[in-house]
């Protein structure tokens, strides 16, 4: 079953990742379905939102660096808007 996963990185290991690099995406307050197919990676960097999925919610704020399993399907509710950097491999 796919899921989140959720670290805080250190400076050292965003800048070995090339996070800075890396597109950013921004949201305003909003709430919609996803599902993914493919895998992402993310930092967050503004905002708060809870990702609700079958298997429980996990609540992502800024310095978050966060996986989103291929296969997940999952409901964002932002509650603040949202800034990440992402990554789909």
């Amino acid at each position: 079953m796919a899921t989140v996963k959720i670290e805080k990185l250190s400076d050292e290991q965003i800048a070995k990742r090339g996070i800075h690099s890396w597109p950013v995406w921004e949201k305003e307050i909003s709430r919609f379905p996803w599902t993914y197919s493919d895998e992402e990676q993310c930092l967050i960097l503004e905002g708060e939102v809870i990702i609700e999925t079958g298997h429980g919610n996990f609540t992502l704020h800024p310095g978050d660096f966060v996986v989103f399993e291929k296969g997940l399907t999952c409901t964002w509710d932002i509650r603040s808007a949202v800034k990440k950097y992402y990554h789909f491999s």
